[in-house]
This record gives C-alpha cells, structure tokens and sequence, in this order.
C-alpha cells in the first residue's frame, strides 16, 4: 500500500509495479534510447565499513534520484542491509511523481538486467538454475528467472540454512522445483544457469562450468570484491564469452580485473541489446556491477503502472 506521502510506495506497491517481463523490456528499450543521461554516482564511505549511494539518471521525461545506504554490519541483526529510496521527477514540470522503495528497486533492476542477459545470451535458458547466495538478490534472481525464462528447477546454496530454507519455500510457492545443497561447485554440472549474488566477502565458484552454461555475476561491484576464482574467468575469457552490464565495468569488475583481464573490447549489454550481436561459443559470463540506468527503467516502468493520478493526489504534498 502507498505510504501517507503521495506517490510513496512501499516495498511491496514498488515490487507490484515492476513486474519481470516488463522491467527487462523497459532495460533493453532504455539502452535504445539516446536522450538518457547517467551521471557517475557518488559513493560516500561512513563508520564501520557502510556506505551512501547517490545515484541520478535523467531522459527527456522523467529524472531520478537513488539515494540508498548499503551496511553490511546489518547481516544478521534483523535490520535491512540496503535501505533507501527512489525519487521520481516529472522533467516538464518539475514536479515529484513517485517515491519508491530503494531496496525493492535495487533488487528488482538487478535481476532484471541479469534476465534481460539471460534473455539474449543463454545457450540453454530453460535452467536448472544454481542460485549461490540466498538474500535478497538470490531470491529476487530466481523470481525474475522463473517467471522471465520458465525455469522449473532451482539449486540453493548459501552460508546460511535458514536463508536457504526460506528461498525454498518461496520458490516452490512459484510452482518451481527447489533444491538445498552444500556444494556450489559441484553443483555447476548440474546447472546450465547460475548466479551468483553474495555479499563478496569470498570466492564462491572455483569449478569450471558446462559448456552450455550461463553465469550472471552480481554480488562484487568493486574491483576489490571477487565471487569467482581468477581461473574460472580467464576459463570464461579463453573458451567462451564475457559481458559487462556497462562501460563503469572497466573499473568495477572485481571478478575480471582481479583475473588479469581486460574489459576493452568485452561487449557491454547496450552492444547486446543494439547488435548485431553474436555471442562465442561456449559457456558464457555475465557480469553486473550496477547502473543508474537500471534505476531510471525501474521509474520509468513505474510511473506507468504505480503512479497516482491526479485526483489521487494528496493536495498538500509539494
């Protein structure tokens, strides 16, 4: 339900609004477009390893704003890591449209541009899919893969069995197959599609993958951060294909930098998505580091499907 601030929605009206197919369209017809503008976002650090995002992004209609902090001091205490919001701006009049919930927006985006990858470069996109990491990423991945590929299968493996337990349980409830196991590795035999979306406070994967598979990497966004072993990704670089969610990824992919490689002519999504496009044979690396832009397809998303109309309006807002 909206909050008393008009057009504030919270996390579940934001979710609603940004329903999966919809949400990759909207990326891919953004990365079509030639009028939207994305500034380098502004990353604060604070106390105790946390972290402010200030992330803007603008086209001819709609301008907006991220503004979310990230505290991974958080794990464990009940208390979100990623907390925040979106604010949305009609650019004709100046006027706020839309508050949205900044974790659900984070989320949602994220799995949906991983989609969106999987859409265009999965050599086999029916799955199973092995999900490392059970928080809110890996929940919102196998959400976004079940009702945007058709998977019928997901493998859970996470630090935490409660985590696991409950990603499970919301897995079945979309009518897929869900499965609890220890290895990661020994799992990527099994799995055509995989992502991983830890907090990157280690390597993850160190097996090489099927030759059919695809992996969407999301959990390190900085070039200190690394979910796969250097050996996977130079594997992945020799043998089959990269991608990078955008040009920032020259310097953020930890994963990849860490590796020795260089992303100067790794294909972004926008090369992807514009083409014509062939991917390599072979198994096929996806890496996400995040953008404002997928902010900025959220809202727009959002303000045809959630935002209030006028006479809606609370008269007293500014």
């Amino acid at each position: 339900m909206s909050s008393p601030l008009s057009g504030s929605l919270d996390a579940d009206a934001t979710a609603a609004c940004l329903p999966w197919r919809a949400l990759a369209d909207e990326i891919a017809a953004l990365l079509q477009d030639s009028t939207v503008v994305v500034p380098p976002r502004s990353v604060v650090g604070l106390a105790g390893g946390a972290h402010l995002f200030v992330m803007p992004a603008s086209d001819q209609q709609v301008a907006m704003t991220k503004l979310i902090t990230l505290t991974p001091a958080n794990a464990g205490t009940g208390r979100a890591s990623i907390q925040g919001d979106v604010v949305v701006f009609d650019v004709a009049t100046g006027e706020r449209r839309l508050v949205l919930d900044g974790p659900t927006v984070t989320a949602r985006r994220t799995a949906a541009v991983s989609l969106l990858a999987a859409q265009r470069l999965a050599p086999r996109a029916e799955g199973p899919l092995l999900v490392v990491g059970a928080g809110v990423q890996g929940t919102a991945h196998a959400q976004a893969f079940i009702e945007g590929l058709g998977v019928q299968e997901v493998w859970i493996v996470s630090r935490s069995a409660a985590s696991a337990d409950a990603m499970a349980r919301q897995v079945r409830a979309l009518g897929a197959t869900a499965r609890v196991v220890d290895d990661a590795d020994a799992a990527l035999p099994h799995c055509p599609l995989v992502a991983t979306c830890t907090p990157a406070q280690q390597v993850v994967l160190t097996a090489l993958p099927r030759e059919d598979a695809f992996i969407a990497a999301v959990g390190a966004y900085t070039p200190e951060q690394a979910e796969l072993s250097a050996a996977l990704c130079t594997h992945l670089a020799l043998h089959g294909q990269l991608a990078v969610d955008t040009e920032e990824a020259a310097h953020e992919a930890g994963d990849l930098l860490r590796a020795g490689i260089s992303l100067a002519a790794v294909p972004t999504l926008r090369d992807v998505v514009r083409g014509p496009f062939t991917a390599r044979p072979g198994p096929v690396l996806f890496k996400g580091c995040g953008w404002a832009g997928w902010d900025l397809a959220a809202a727009r998303l959002a303000l045809r499907t959630g935002a209030p109309t006028p006479a809606e309006k609370d008269p007293a807002a500014p």
